[in-house]
């Protein structure tokens, strides 16, 4: 997940961190990609986001993370 006050939203750093991991053979929710592009205009005055689109992806990110915590947590029991 990453933010900028640019057009990419810090997606180039996103791909290259996610790059590195994967050498490291580090676990990773690869989708959705949550890029939010021009993050100044897209929190309000007490830094809450208020774009939906973003919120829906974080959501279903989070949902990911969930789905591959489980999944691990039942291969350590086996």
């Amino acid at each position: 997940m990453s933010a900028s006050i640019g057009m990419l939203g810090g997606a180039r750093a996103q791909a290259h961190l996610r790059q590195i991991l994967s050498s490291l053979n580090a676990y990773v929710v690869n989708k959705p990609d949550v890029v939010v592009n021009f993050a100044d205009e897209k929190f309000d005055a007490e830094s809450k986001l208020k774009d939906e689109g973003a919120k829906a992806y974080i959501r279903q990110l989070l949902e990911n993370l969930v789905k591959l915590t489980e999944m691990l947590k039942a291969n350590v029991k086996s």
